[in-house]
């Protein structure tokens, strides 16, 4: 497991699955997307997740899975960021997982999210209204199996999105039976009201359900309440993420402008715990990336 000393690699979350661009300072399109990706890098993220969105007028909130639209967001990122790594989003529900396939055979993105298990995705309001209808984030082992046998063709890094802690559970079960090798690599997705929650005494305890040898890190779903959980991380030894997908607050409780200031915010956490900013290269070798894969 990931130790204290280890420098902190950070993961920049840039834009959400389908957070309404008229409404909140989300990134669309190629060029707005390298722009923020540019202010987060020079901030100290190494790692950039990648949602891609619809570039028709008026459809920026709707995802998209066109290759032409990854190439030109991937593209667009990686001249702006020198070295940068590419995480590439895959989430979708059913069985067709053409879409993200097609994408990932496109950009061969040195890392993919990967998520490791089903979880009922429910929010509910204050007055028990439902936020949205009850629905099932459905990832059974073959559709997982599925998304690592596309990853491993495409020399792409699965990070396994761990959203409870059986799903994180399962991650060693699958390095197990052989569904994939190499570093192990786990994302604590925190916040989400029907999974884990956003707790640090929570946090405590999770690396020990990981595989043996796994580089860890959280993502926090949240307000200014997640800040502390983040401290939490660097101290415990884990990698840290953040970004427009995951809140819209600073620590303070501002709202925050872009995804830079977030950045800030977070690298300050790894470095109040005496840790060191990763590079690319750092990350890279911490995590076992195709070395050729870097463009």
């Amino acid at each position: 497991m990931s130790s204290p000393a280890d420098k902190a690699i950070l993961t920049c979350a840039l834009t959400g699955v389908l957070t309404n661009p008229q409404q909140h300072p989300v990134p669309v399109t190629p060029e707005q997307m390298a722009a923020e990706a540019r202010d987060a890098f020079n901030a100290g993220a190494s790692i950039m997740h990648v949602h891609l969105r619809s570039q028709e007028p008026g459809f920026g909130h709707m995802p998209s899975w066109d290759p032409d639209v990854a190439q030109a967001v991937c593209d667009a990122i990686r001249a702006a960021c020198p070295g940068v790594i590419i995480n590439l989003t895959t989430g979708v529900i059913g069985k067709d997982i053409s879409g993200p396939k097609a994408c990932l055979e496109r950009v061969k993105p040195e890392i993919a999210a990967c998520n490791a298990g089903t979880l009922n995705y429910l929010k509910i309001k204050d007055n028990g209204q439902w936020a949205w209808p009850p629905m099932v984030f459905d990832n059974p082992v073959a559709k997982v199996q599925q998304f690592l046998d596309v990853m491993a063709a495409c020399g792409t890094h699965p990070e396994f999105e761990c959203f409870d802690v059986g799903i994180l559970r399962s991650v060693a079960m699958y390095l197990k039976a052989g569904l994939f090798s190499g570093v192990p690599e786990v994302n604590l997705v925190m916040g989400v009201a029907s999974g884990m929650p956003c707790d640090a005494d929570l946090l405590a305890l999770l690396p020990r359900y990981a595989p043996e040898g796994a580089v860890w890190q959280t993502t926090l779903i949240g307000r200014a309440e997640i800040w502390p959980v983040h401290q939490k991380t660097a101290d415990l030894g884990g990698n840290l993420r953040t970004g427009l997908e995951d809140t819209f607050y600073l620590p303070g409780g501002e709202r925050a402008t872009g995804n830079g200031v977030l950045i800030e915010a977070l690298a300050a956490c790894a470095r109040r715990a005496g840790r060191d900013i990763a590079s690319p290269a750092e990350a890279r070798q911490r995590l076992g990336l195709h070395a050729g894969q870097a463009a």
